[in-house]
C-alpha cells in the first residue's frame, strides 16, 4: 500500500509539471517564470528549494551525531545566505531584468569574466544535484525493503526529476514547489509529534539532547577550531549567494517588493522548520539506542538511515506515507531546481556566447539538451560518491565561495572594482583553494577560507593598481551621488553590448 502512495505522489508531481509546462512560450517563461509570481509561491519556492534532502536525513543525522555545533552551516549558514541576500542582493538582482547571474557578471565586468564564474558556479552545482539524487536513491531503496538498490533507486530518480522539469522548467519547478511546501510542513510536523509522543513526550527528548551536550554550538579549542568553524559557517552563508538558484527564485517574483520579501521570510520559515527533522531524528535516538551504531559505518551515507528507517519499522501506515511524502517533496522540490539553475546557467552563460545567432526557439532546446546532460554528468557523481548528503552540498559551496562570491559583492557595492580586478580575484581565489585542498587540507587554515581571503584580496590589488588586464569598467557619474543604493551601481554600468536580444537578456 505504501509503495502505491508513493506512485501515486510521484504521478502527480509529474503531472502538476507536466501542466506547468503550458505556460512556456519562450526562454524568460522556461528561465524565470515570466518573472510573475506572486508573493506566496515566490517564498514556497525559496523554502522548498532550500528544504532540501540533506535538511531531512543528513542535517538532522549530523546533529544527531555531532550537535549544533556540527551543523553551523546549514541551517545557520543557509538561512543567513537567503537573508541577505534579501537585504542586500535582491533589489540589485531585480532591477538589472538579467536571466541569469552570469549575465551580472557580464554587465558589471566583461565577456571573460562572465564566462568563468558561469563554469565555476555551474561545476558547484554537481556536489548541490548528486546529494539531492543519493537521497532520492536512498528514499526508493528503503521503501523497496532492498529490491532496489542505492544505485538503483538513484538512477530512478534522476530519470522521475528530468521528467517534469525538461518540459516546464521554472514554471514546473514553482508549481511543484508549492505542492511540495504543503506537503513537507504538514507531513513533518505529524511525524514530529507522534515520534515525540513514542520517545516520551517532547520534554524528554530536548533533556536527553542537553544532557548528550547536543546543545554545544559554539567550537571548543583553539584559533584552528574557531577557524574552521567560521569557515563551514562561511561556506553556505556567503558562497550560496552567488547561485543561480537564489538568483532565479528573486527575479521569477512579479516585483521587487516581492523579490525581497519572499526571499526573506523564505529564509526565515527555513531557519524555523529545519529544526523539525532534527527533533525527529534525535527522538529516534531515544527510542532506539541501537541506531547510533549507524554513525560507526564506514560507509558515511548509513548514517542517514535513521530516519527513514525508524518510520518504516515502528510506525502505522498513515505517518509512513506522511513521512515519505514530504521526504519526496523535499527532495523532489530541490532537485528540480538544482538541475534547472546550472543548466541555465552554463547554456546562457558559457555556450551561448559562442553562438551568438542562436534564437529563442533553438535557445529553448538547448536548454533542454544541456539539462539532460547536466542529469548524467550529477547522475555519474551521485553513484561514485560516498559523502553523506551534508559534506557533498558544503564542498559543492566551497567553488562559489573563493571564486564568485567577492567578484558579485564588490561588482554591487564597490564602484571601483573592475575587469583586472574580477580576474585577479577569481584566479586568486580557486588557485589557492586547489593548491591547499592538494597539499595541505588538515592546515589549520581551511583552504576555504585561505581561497576566499585571497580572492579579496586579488580583487583590492588587481582593482587599484595599473590596469595590465582589461580596462577600467566605466561608472556613471550617477554612481558618485552620496549614498546611492547598491542596485543603483550596477543599474548604470555600462557594459558590453551582447549579443542577442532575446527577452530578459536586454540590457537593463
Amino acid at each position: 500500500m505504501l509503495i502505491g502512495f508513493v506512485v501515486l505522489y510521484l504521478l502527480v508531481s509529474i503531472g502538476i509539471g507536466l501542466w506547468a509546462a503550458t505556460r512556456v512560450h519562450n526562454s524568460k517563461d522556461y528561465l524565470v517564470a515570466g518573472r510573475s509570481l506572486p508573493l506566496y509561491i515566490n517564498m514556497a519556492t525559496v523554502f522548498a528549494t532550500w528544504f532540501g534532502a540533506e535538511t531531512v536525513l543528513s542535517v538532522s543525522a549530523t546533529f544527531a551525531k555531532d550537535g549544533l555545533g556540527g551543523i553551523v552551516a546549514d541551517p545557520f549558514g543557509s538561512s543567513l545566505c537567503l537573508i541577505f541576500v534579501a537585504l542586500f542582493f535582491a533589489r540589485a538582482f531585480y532591477r538589472m531584468d538579467l536571466l541569469t547571474i552570469g549575465d551580472f557578471y557580464r554587465k558589471r565586468y566583461n565577456k571573460s569574466v562572465e564566462v568563468v564564474t558561469s563554469l565555476a558556479i555551474t561545476a558547484s552545482y554537481l556536489g548541490w544535484t548528486s546529494a539531492q539524487l543519493t537521497a532520492l536513491g536512498l528514499a526508493f531503496s528503503v521503501l523497496s525493503q532492498g529490491a532496489l538498490t542505492l544505485n538503483e533507486g538513484i538512477l530512478l530518480g534522476a530519470v522521475v526529476v528530468l521528467g517534469y522539469t525538461i518540459w516546464g522548467g521554472m514554471w514546473s519547478v514553482a508549481l511543484t514547489d508549492l505542492f511540495q511546501s504543503v506537503m513537507i510542513i504538514l507531513g513533518l510536523w505529524a511525524i514530529a509529534w507522534l515520534v515525540g509522543d513514542m520517545a516520551g513526550g517532547a520534554g524528554k527528548v530536548v533533556e536527553a539532547a542537553s544532557a548528550a551536550g547536543k546543545f554545544e554550538f559554539w567550537p571548543r579549542g583553539g584559533t584552528a577550531e574557531w577557524l574552521a568553524f567560521v569557515a563551514a559557517w562561511m561556506t553556505l552563508a556567503l558562497g550560496s549567494i552567488p547561485q543561480q538558484d537564489v538568483f532565479q527564485r528573486v527575479t521569477s517574483a512579479k516585483d521587487e517588493s516581492t523579490a525581497v520579501k519572499g526571499s526573506l521570510i523564505g529564509g526565515v520559515v527555513y531557519f524555523a522548520f529545519a529544526f523539525v527533522p532534527i527533533f525527529i531524528a534525535y527522538s529516534a535516538l531515544v527510542i532506539d539506542p541501537a541506531a547510533a551504531e549507524l554513525f560507526q559505518s564506514d560507509d558515511a551515507r548509513e548514517v542517514q538511515r535513521i530516519l527513514p528507517e525508524l518510520i518504516l519499522n515502528r510506525t502505522p501506515m498513515w505517518a509512513q506515507v506522511m513521512f515519505f511524502g514530504a521526504l519526496l517533496s523535499a527532495i523532489l522540490s530541490t532537485a528540480s531546481g538544482a538541475l534547472l539553475a546550472p543548466t541555465a546557467l552554463f547554456t546562457e552563460n558559457a555556450l551561448r556566447p559562442f553562438f551568438p545567432k542562436m534564437g529563442d526557439r533553438q535557445f529553448l532546446i538547448t536548454l533542454r539538451v544541456v539539462l539532460v546532460v547536466f542529469t548524467v554528468a550529477a547522475l555519474l557523481f551521485a553513484l561514485n560518491s560516498r559523502s553523506t548528503m551534508y559534506e557533498m552540498v558544503q564542498n559543492a559551496y566551497k567553488v562559489t565561495l573563493v571564486g564568485a562570491f567577492v567578484p558579485l559583492a564588490a561588482g554591487v557595492f564597490w564602484k571601483r572594482a573592475n575587469i583586472q580586478g574580477a580576474l585577479f580575484s577569481i584566479a586568486l581565489g580557486l588557485s589557492t583553494w586547489l593548491l591547499m585542498e592538494i597539499l595541505a587540507a588538515d592546515a589549520a587554515l581551511p583552504p576555504q577560507l585561505a581561497g576566499f581571503l585571497m580572492s579579496a584580496a586579488g580583487m583590492v590589488a588587481g582593482s587599484l593598481l595599473p590596469h595590465f588586464v582589461g580596462r577600467p569598467t566605466p561608472v556613471h557619474p550617477e554612481a558618485h551621488a552620496p549614498h546611492p543604493h547598491p542596485a543603483e551601481l550596477t543599474h548604470h554600468v555600462p557594459g558590453p553590448t551582447h549579443r542577442h536580444e532575446s527577452p530578459g537578456r536586454r540590457e537593463a
